[in-house]
């Protein structure tokens, strides 16, 4: 079960400090959670490219009380960030689309957990980022960190773009996506990054054996 924390009972845009480091999994955990405690929660992937893995996990987490079209309105099947997957496969991102799904979530139910594509940077269009929707969405954003080597610093940088598009960082959620080995970097990040960060690690996820891959 999920800490019943404050930031955690509200919507939320979740990004990452990279791709791979288990988005989709905590925001899978998190609406599951928050359904569990009788929250209307639903999940949000705007953007999916590769397979639709990520997409079709948030409709389970969500009990079906969305259309799978609705939670996540853009799907290209190149497993690349969105603006090199639309170049490949010579599409137009359609955004309004994604805000028009996005107020329909918001407007049906309490909770929306909005899972970004990749790490806080990557481009949607030539001049539109992943940054640029999360501030477009005025939602808190909270970073899901791999717990790893380069974890500080890929952390530390992430937070520090968040509050510099004076945007509300909620904490972070310190992911462990392999197996405890002991190694000072895993058992130490968490303190390390409590003593630099002025946000919150509002959850530490154990490593659960069989967890499916993050695709974004």
């Amino acid at each position: 079960m999920v800490p019943d924390l404050p930031a955690l009972s509200r919507s939320l845009f979740l990004t990452a400090t990279d791709t791979n480091v288990g988005k989709t999994h905590v925001a899978e955990r998190l609406v599951r959670s928050l359904r569990a405690r009788g929250i209307d929660a639903v999940g949000m992937k705007p953007l999916c490219c590769g397979d639709r893995d990520d997409a079709e996990r948030l409709h389970a987490a969500s009990g079906g009380e969305a259309p799978l079209n609705t939670i996540n309105p853009v799907w290209l099947r190149t497993p690349a960030a969105p603006y090199t997957a639309s170049l490949i496969e010579n599409r137009l991102l359609d955004l309004a689309l994604v805000f028009e799904s996005y107020n329909a979530l918001r407007a049906r139910h309490a909770v929306v957990v909005v899972e970004g594509a990749g790490g806080w940077m990557v481009p949607i269009t030539a001049d539109y980022f992943l940054s640029d929707l999360a501030a477009a969405m005025d939602l808190p954003v909270a970073v899901v960190v791999a717990n790893k080597l380069g974890a500080l610093n890929h952390t530390l940088l992430t937070v520090q773009a968040i509050e510099a598009r004076a945007l509300s960082c909620a904490g972070v959620i310190l992911n462990h996506t392999t197996p405890d080995s002991g190694d000072p970097a895993t058992t130490t990040n968490r303190a390390v990054l409590e003593s630099l960060l002025r946000v919150p690690i509002l959850w530490e996820v154990p490593y659960e054996p069989g967890t499916p891959g993050d695709g974004g």
